[in-house]
C-alpha cells in the first residue's frame, strides 16, 4: 500500500515548496510528485498545510519524560527517552552519560545493549562525554571523577559494548595518540569538548582525525588577541560543531557568529536533562534552566524544535536551513546516509508541524503517530 501525505509545505535540503505530495511504501519514501499527479488507489493523509521536515536528530541528550538516564541508566529510562523524543518529532539520538563512577558507565552499555534489541529505532546508541576530560574545563562534570584515558579501559567499555557507543567527548590535548587512534579505527565519532587546548593545539587535531566539537563556547577557552585559543582554530578548520542553542547556554549572537563561521558543519542538540535528586547529577530546574546544586548552569530544557524556533526568531536563520541544522548535519555526521532530506529512496521519518511551531505529528518508519490533543 502507498501512503500519500499531501496538503503540506515540504522542507528539505535548504528549501520549502508546496504543492507536492510525499509517496512512502513500507518505511521508505519512494517518491516526491505534484498535488496534482496523485496516484489513484493510494492511502491520503491530508496534513492540512503543516510543514513536512526530515525528522530531527538529537546527538547528545541526557534525559527526558522525567527520567534521566545518565543518572540512573536504566532501560526503563532509555524507553522512557526515546517514546518521549519520538512525540517530538526526533527520529534519532544518541543517549548521552557524562561524567560519572565505571560503575555507572558500565551500567549504561549494558542497559543500552539490552533495549537496543527491542528498541522502536530511534535510539541509536550511547555517547559518552567523558570521563576523559580537562579538569579545567569541567563545567558541571565532577572533577574527582575527570581522569586521562587508558587504551585497556577504552578497548573494555568498546568491547564490551558490541558496538553500541556511537560518540565520544574527550580533550584531545590531555589523551595519548594511540587512544585516539584506536577509537578512529572503531568508527566512532571523537568529538572535542571540555578542553583546554590552544589554537595550535586545535589546528593539529581536529579533523586530523578528529571530526566534530561539543557544545561550541561551553567549557573551553574564550579567544583573546593576544592568546587566539581553540574558538579561532575550531573557525578555521571547520569540523563539525554542536551547538546548544537556548540563549542560556550560549548567547543568539554569538549563535549568529557560529553559523557566519561554521556554515553546514554547525549543527543543534539540545544537551537536555530533566530533574534528579540522587547520583553524580542532582539537576534542579529554576524556571528556565537546569543548574547543579552549586548553581552551575547544567543541561538544558531545549527540544530540538525549540532549537529550531530559536534559530529563526532568534538567531535569523532561515527555516529550511534550520531544519538543516537539526537533521542534515548531524546525519551526516552520524554517517546516517539515508537520513536528513525528504526525498526519494530516504527512510520515511519525518516531522510534521505548525507554523506555531508545534508538533502534530511524527512519521516513523512510514507510519503516522498523530501527537495527542
Amino acid at each position: 500500500m502507498i501512503t500519500a501525505l499531501h496538503n503540506l509545505q515540504l522542507i528539505s535540503d535548504g528549501q520549502i515548496t508546496s504543492g507536492k505530495v510525499v509517496l512512502i511504501t513500507g518505511d521508505t519514501i519512494i517518491a516526491i510528485s505534484d498535488e496534482s499527479a496523485i496516484p489513484d488507489d493510494v492511502k491520503k493523509i491530508d496534513l492540512k498545510g503543516a510543514y513536512v521536515a526530515p525528522g530531527l536528530i538529537d546527538l547528545q541528550i541526557y534525559g527526558s519524560g522525567g527520567k534521566l538516564f545518565a543518572g540512573t541508566p536504566e532501560v526503563d529510562a532509555l524507553e522512557r527517552m526515546e517514546n518521549d523524543l519520538l512525540s517530538q518529532g526526533t527520529i534519532g539520538f544518541f543517549a548521552t552519560i557524562g561524567t560519572n563512577t565505571n560503575a555507572i558507565v558500565e551500567e549504561g552499555i549494558e542497559s543500552a545493549k539490552i533495549y537496543r534489541e527491542r528498541c522502536k529505532g530511534n535510539f541509536w546508541g550511547l555517547h559518552l562525554e567523558g570521563p576523559y576530560l580537562n579538569a579545567l574545563k569541567k563545567g558541571a562534570h565532577p572533577a574527582n571523577l575527570i581522569k586521562k584515558a587508558t587504551l585497556a579501559e577504552v578497548k573494555g567499555w568498546v568491547e564490551k559494548g558490541d558496538g553500541v557507543i556511537k560518540m565520544i567527548t574527550i580533550a584531545p590535548e590531555l589523551q595519548d595518540q594511540e587512544v585516539i587512534d584506536y577509537l578512529h579505527a572503531q568508527d566512532i565519532i571523537i568529538s572535542s569538548g571540555h578542553s583546554n587546548a590552544t589554537y595550535a593545539e586545535g589546528k593539529a587535531f581536529l579533523n586530523k582525525p578528529i571530526p566534530a566539537v561539543t557544545h561550541l563556547f561551553n567549557a573551553m577557552p574564550q579567544m583573546h588577541h593576544r592568546e587566539p585559543g581553540y574558538i579561532p582554530a575550531i573557525f578555521e578548520e571547520k569540523p563539525y560543531v554542536s551547538i546548544v542553542n537556548d540563549g542560556i547556554h550560549v548567547d543568539f549572537a554569538m549563535v549568529r557568529l557560529a553559523k557566519r563561521e561554521l556554515g553546514d558543519k554547525l549543527f543543534l542538540i539540545t544537551d537536555a536533562v530533566t530533574a534528579a535528586t540522587v547520583g553524580t547529577y542532582q539537576h534542579q530546574f529554576t524556571g528556565d534552566r537546569y543548574v547543579m546544586p552549586d548553581g552551575t548552569l547544567s543541561g538544558s530544557c531545549l527540544t530540538m524544535l525549540k532549537a529550531v524556533e530559536n534559530c529563526v526568531k532568534q538567531v535569523g536563520i532561515e527555516l529550511a536551513e534550520a531544519i538543516n541544522m537539526a537533521s542534515l548535519y548531524p546525519a551526516q555526521l552520524a554517517k546516517m546516509t539515508k537520513k536528513g532530506k525528504v526525498a526519494a529512496g530516504y527512510d520515511a521519518d519525518l516531522i510534521v508541524f505548525s507554523a506555531d511551531f508545534e508538533v502534530q505529528g511524527t512519521v516513523f518508519k512510514g507510519d503516522y503517530l498523530t501527537k495527542a490533543r
